[in-house]
């Protein structure tokens, strides 16, 4: 017999506060202004949304470049920018803060020192303002920055000169841990919440969501995603010790959040406890990991949850923020919160109770193998919508690309492999599908927001997840080469050769690339996918530098010297490998990137097409493959869908009723990036941001808008 919903937290969370909830969701006369692109993703409802209608399904063919932004630096940026009147603020690929005119792409200001600056890759900024006092919140690392938004100096009022640490708001075990955001902040009143994003293996800081003061950049409420001894969820943790465990961390919201702003409520979706891959460390179901938290914006209390991935194992992080809609059942409207995932499921909630709009079933699901490991034994599973992705269960020997010149080699990695859903990892190879970096993906859906239909773009990129015994690393290797295999072996692999079809460089000429001043910040501060590593000690990291730099002297490691530094993980994972063909494209068939429209009031979907081109198979005459893509859509009232997103580097319109394509323009540099919309004097632009760098793509620095000629 099935079970459903088993985590039945989100109900007695609401029931316990149901006064409070009540209070709570009493509606503010507050109506979101869908002409306006002042909030990241559109609106604080993440909709991707406009009413904007100067461009139309009927003249969208005739969209020209208005204007293009030369950005300081080159390389991916992933950020939405945000419209001010008639100032567009955006971020560029090594974090400068820029102000360009709206009209003519002009810059105003920029803040920030590229040489300096290499934490990750940035989403965008918020925006808040208080009759004169108008501010740009700008988070660079651990810092976040307020930033006059006309001048672009900092506030000096705002922390200590204009910043705050964002550590400042966590515990003592986290102040020299990886902590960085690169996603906008949620603004709520005079409150900004901030997103996280953290280190996902041993030792990775606790993932708390915190508020702070705008004005003043004071503290003014934590929530703890893994709960102290005193909150509810902490029975979900067999280790008690979790919540201060040097060891044990993350949980962290990284993919920001949705605000009602009608009744206080911001909706966060938080991601797996850390370390990923093996939870010997953090037994149980690890609430409020992988969850959708309802609390209250003004002071952090939790109104209702849902946990999506139980003890996760497959680093199954809520990939983007929920969208907030209006769905219609039988006549009435309901107020609904849909999140989408990296399985490629959406789970639909009143937004109100927590209630599932869609049954949820717990289904029994594959046992651990792994000494130490217990997987949970239920996962939930939305009866509908049905995924909007394939999953690994679907492929078979019939469904590997008929583009594989090596379609024996692949048939072997295949039955080889693991293809439950839900398969733990394993000594056994277990194919992961969607991949890592999921279905849905860190743009994620746009929507009507009042008609309930939901627009997802999927990544469908099939991927090996294996792991293999610690051997350990001998005590008598050269230091550098010891920090090496203890912090970047499991993506640049032992030889350095990386995985560069899977997006991990090698590492064998980084000196060819970089100086050691630049890789010393990388190693500090992280870039891109990479994670920093502010814990390594200086003298490891000079050692470090000194073997990737092969300046490092090697010494024979005799038959005697096996000792073996200790480590509290028994099993490693073998990286992040892209199941490919042998000429690197995806092994199974296509479409390896596709583009949806799901109707929330019925679980129907209204269309699907594939999403990009590859483009060396279009040039032989070969059909619409879709392709690789990161970032999301807007969707326009009168009928348009506009998405760049793709490796091929192109930017589409479609039309959101039919899914046909309606127009195509081939961008200098790939726009892994979600593009925005606004008018100014009368016209309508729509502007991103086309960085390239991301999926071996070319590098690019130009922000462009389009207007009509």
């Amino acid at each position: 017999m099935l079970n459903i919903y088993r985590s039945l937290f989100f109900g007695i969370s609401c029931s316990l506060l149901f006064l409070n909830c009540d209070k709570t969701f009493e509606k503010k006369a507050i109506r979101t202004d869908y002409t306006t692109w002042s909030t990241y993703l559109g609106g604080s409802d993440r909709n991707h949304y406009t009413t904007l209608s100067q461009i139309s399904p009927e003249n969208v063919a005739n969209l020209e470049v208005a204007w293009s932004y030369k950005a300081p630096d080159s390389g991916q940026m992933q950020m939405n920018p945000i419209i001010i009147d008639t100032i567009i603020y955006g971020v560029t690929a090594a974090l400068r803060a820029v102000a360009i005119h709206a009209e003519t792409g002009k810059e105003i200001w920029k803040f920030g020192d590229s040489l300096k600056v290499w934490h990750s890759t940035s989403r965008g900024l918020a925006y808040w303002e208080k009759g004169d006092d108008k501010r740009i919140l700008h988070s660079v690392g651990a810092d976040l920055y307020a930033l006059n938004a006309l001048t672009g100096k900092p506030i000096i009022s705002f922390g200590e000169n204009g910043k705050i640490d964002l550590r400042s708001g966590m515990p003592e075990i986290a102040k020299d841990k990886f902590v960085i955001s690169n996603t906008p902040g949620t603004i709520y009143e005079n409150l900004i919440i901030m997103p996280l994003r953290l280190s996902e293996d041993v030792g990775a800081a606790p993932g708390d969501i915190m508020a702070f003061n705008v004005i003043t950049g004071k503290l003014e409420w934590v929530f703890h995603t893994i709960p102290y001894p005193d909150e509810p969820g902490y029975e979900t943790w067999e280790n008690k010790d979790a919540y201060k465990n040097e060891l044990i961390g993350a949980a962290n919201n990284w993919a920001g959040m949705a605000l009602d702003e009608q009744t206080g409520v911001i909706y966060i979706p938080t991601g797996s406890a850390a370390p990923d891959f093996y939870g010997g460390l953090r037994k149980g179901d690890n609430l409020y990991a992988d969850c959708l938290l309802a609390l209250d914006a003004k002071n952090g209390k939790l109104l209702w949850h849902f946990q999506f991935t139980h003890h996760d194992l497959w680093d199954r992080d809520a990939p983007a923020p929920p969208n907030l809609i209006t769905i219609t059942r039988q006549g009435k409207k309901i107020p609904a919160v849909a999140q989408v995932t990296k399985q490629g499921y959406v789970f639909l909630f009143n937004r109100k109770t927590g209630e599932p709009l869609f049954d949820i079933e717990e289904r029994n699901v594959p046992a651990s193998t792994l000494a130490g490991e217990k997987a949970s034994v239920t996962q939930p599973f939305p009866v509908l919508p049905k995924p909007f992705a394939r999953l690994s269960t679907d492929i078979t020997i019939d469904n590997l690309s008929p583009y594989a010149e090596n379609r024996e080699e692949l048939i072997a990695v295949l039955q080889s492999a693991d293809k439950r859903i839900y398969a733990p990892p394993s000594l056994n190879p277990v194919l992961l599908l969607p991949g890592y970096d999921g279905a849905a993906e860190w743009g994620g859906a746009g929507a009507d927001p009042e008609d309930g239909i939901l627009y997802v773009n999927a990544n469908e990129m099939a991927w090996i997840m294996q792991m293999e015994l610690k051997k350990g690393i001998p005590s008598n290797l050269p230091l550098g080469e010891s920090t090496y295999q203890k912090n970047c072996m499991v993506c640049h692999q032992k030889d350095r050769k990386g995985l560069v079809a899977s997006g991990f460089p090698s590492l064998i000429d980084i000196k060819t690339k970089l100086n050691k001043s630049e890789v010393s910040l990388q190693i500090s501060y992280g870039k891109n996918m990479m994670p920093g590593f502010p814990q390594i000690p200086k003298e490891n990291k000079e050692a470090l530098l000194r073997f990737l730099f092969d300046e490092e002297i090697k010494h024979n490691i005799t038959a005697q010297d096996t000792t073996q530094i200790v480590d509290p993980i028994p099993y490693k994972h073998k990286g992040y490998t892209k199941f490919l063909d042998s000429n690197g494209l995806p092994a199974i068939s296509p479409p390896w990137g596709s583009l949806h429209a799901i109707d929330l009031n019925t679980g129907s979907f209204k269309w699907s097409v594939p999403l990009g081109e590859t483009l060396k198979l279009k040039e032989k005459g070969y059909p619409t493959t879709g392709s690789e893509n990161y970032g999301g859509p807007v969707i326009s009232e009168n009928g348009l869908l506009l998405i760049a997103a793709t490796k091929d580097g192109y930017f589409r319109a479609f039309d959101k009723h039919t899914g046909d394509i309606l127009w195509e323009y081939a961008l200098p540099a790939p726009a892994f990036a979600t593009p925005s919309t606004y008018m100014v004097n009368g016209k309508q632009y729509i502007v991103l941001a086309c960085g390239g760098e991301k999926l071996g793509t070319i590098k690019g620095n130009q922000i462009i808008a389009f207007s009509l000629n």
